[in-house]
């Protein structure tokens, strides 16, 4: 019999915690499934970056950040916006300006901090990027219904506020 990879047998960890003990209440159970498909979407994004476009994740990231902001974006403001250091920015940005798809110049209103801008070849290729990105995602969802997508929507969104209430009364 075929044994499956190590990196799937540990993703599924869903399917692991329901073969084990019957302890485990629904909202563990759930909280696993979220992680499950989440971690399973986001692997098949990454390899699909790295064949398509030889980009990593963290690059296609910042990239959306800086589209989202043609007025270009301080290290700091993307640092805040990705939720990881300025030090994991810093090198990201360092690759993007020597391959030509950020510029950095020093704020006009603060010499200290750095404003990244998307350059054209920068644009249009995230552009390409983000299409694909977009399909990709498309192909994912496809076996859910617009119903089935509008129903879900709506109970993460209902999700998202219970997990904001439980954190502030931490």
């Amino acid at each position: 019999m075929d044994r499956l990879p190590d990196d799937i047998v540990q993703l599924d960890a869903e399917t692991f915690a329901s073969e084990g003990s019957q302890h485990h209440r629904e909202e563990l159970r759930l909280w696993l499934r979220l992680l499950t498909c989440t971690t399973m979407i986001e692997g098949e994004v990454r390899r699909r970056l790295r064949r398509d476009f030889d980009v990593t994740l963290p690059r296609f990231d910042l990239m959306a950040q800086l589209d989202k902001s043609p007025a270009g974006l301080t290290l700091s403001d993307i640092s805040k916006r990705m939720m990881v250091s300025n030090g994991n920015i810093t090198g990201l940005v360092d690759r993007l300006v020597a391959s030509g798809h950020v510029t950095r110049r020093a704020s006009e209103t603060d010499r200290r901090a750095q404003v990244i801008r998307l350059t054209e070849l920068g644009r249009a290729e995230f552009r390409r990027m983000a299409d694909a990105h977009e399909g990709w995602i498309a192909d994912m969802f496809a076996e859910l219904t617009r119903d089935g997508v509008d129903d879900l929507m709506a109970l993460l969104g209902r999700t998202k506020d219970s997990v904001r209430k439980a954190c502030c009364n931490a």
